[in-house]
């Protein structure tokens, strides 16, 4: 049944049969064909869909098997193309118990999925989730690795969304990490720190803000002149206006003016590319569900709106073809332009 399942055609077959299961015993016989070649489906680009497909058709009970390969192997599956947009469905799918299991096994490996162009994407859904006993020990996880985190890619977003979506206790413990005299003139002059740095600004409680902006003047002047510290500079003193009561101050973010979007700084330095790559033999075409057009960019591509990338996530069936029944195009991760919520990358 494993080859079934990887074969091109295969997969559309046993997908299909997978629909139909009902009878315990049924159930068991693709449980068990199945159980322990759960990664290297995964990992598979007809493989993938079978396992999806069993996620979405079988009880969180009966999907225990893949629970237990994915939570085990989790750095495995999160750092995979295909495998960290499974272990989405994953968490969409678990009862509570299983899903506690399965963020405790990312929540231990998070340090080295942040740092992944795939893996840090699970770690922001979870965060996206909302549920403080999972964000909270999550974000907790990259306390004494902050500033090193925020000088890296990846891991810049994940340190970014952590100080929006964490707790008041969280949110300033994140933001005093990068207090340092030291390491403040460092992310201030690094291309992706600096956005972690002004989303403290943005978000730090009234005291912890105010230490944070003493701790950037003495350095102001010398990155002044640079993008990010025009930027920057320009908050110090909107902070500034705001304290004396004079125009030109901005809201919090929340407390948005009518018609005002919201402050967070949006990275316009990086490329919005889309990128894409044929195959003859994938099922995967263009449309993915009900959502149109992929839309998913390099994950070379840095930009401030970094949305899900669960649209790779294309049911086999929906193939495009070429005219001659066995060509499709299938696109790349990237990140939604700002104000792109009609597409399939904008956030949850």
């Amino acid at each position: 049944m494993v080859k079934i399942a990887l074969n091109q055609h295969g997969t559309r077959a046993l997908q299909k049969m997978i629909e139909f299961i009902s009878t315990p015993e049924q159930i068991q016989v693709i449980t068990e064909a199945l159980r322990y070649d759960v990664v290297p489906l995964i990992q598979d680009l007809n493989g993938n869909h079978v396992i999806q497909k069993c996620l979405n058709h079988l009880s969180p009970e009966d999907a225990q098997f893949i629970f237990d390969a994915v939570g085990t192997s989790c750095v495995i599956v999160g750092t995979h193309r295909h495998g960290c947009c499974v272990l989405q469905r994953c968490i969409d799918h678990a009862s509570g118990h299983q899903k506690g299991q399965l963020v405790h096994y990312i929540t231990l490996n998070a340090f080295t999925l942040v740092q992944d162009p795939f893996g840090n994407y699970v770690v922001q859904y979870i965060l996206d989730l909302g549920e403080p006993t999972f964000s909270q020990p999550l974000a907790q996880s990259f306390l004494g690795n902050v500033a090193a985190l925020s000088r890296q890619k990846f891991s810049s977003n994940v340190i970014e969304k952590s100080i929006r979506t964490g707790d008041e206790v969280t949110r300033r413990a994140l933001i005093d990490e990068i207090m340092n005299p030291v390491d403040l003139e460092k992310l201030l002059r690094d291309s992706y720190a600096n956005y972690v740095v002004q989303t403290a600004m943005d978000y730090a409680d009234p005291e912890t803000k105010a230490r944070l902006i003493d701790n950037i003047r003495p350095i102001l002047q010398s990155i002044r002149h640079t993008p990010y510290g025009r930027r920057i500079s320009s908050k110090i003193q909107d902070y500034d206006n705001q304290l004396n009561g004079m125009p030109g101050s901005v809201s919090p973010p929340g407390v948005l003016s009518p018609g005002q979007h919201n402050a967070t700084p949006f990275r316009t330095s990086r490329s919005n590319t889309v990128t894409s790559y044929t195959s003859t033999n994938s099922p995967v075409g263009h449309q993915v569900g009900g959502y149109g057009s992929v839309s998913m960019g390099s994950p070379n591509a840095h930009n401030r709106h970094h949305g899900s990338i669960n649209t790779m996530l294309a049911q086999p069936l929906q193939q495009q073809t070429n005219g001659n029944g066995n060509g499709f195009g299938y696109q790349q991760f990237g990140h939604a332009s700002q104000g792109s919520h009609s597409s399939n990358m904008g956030h949850y």
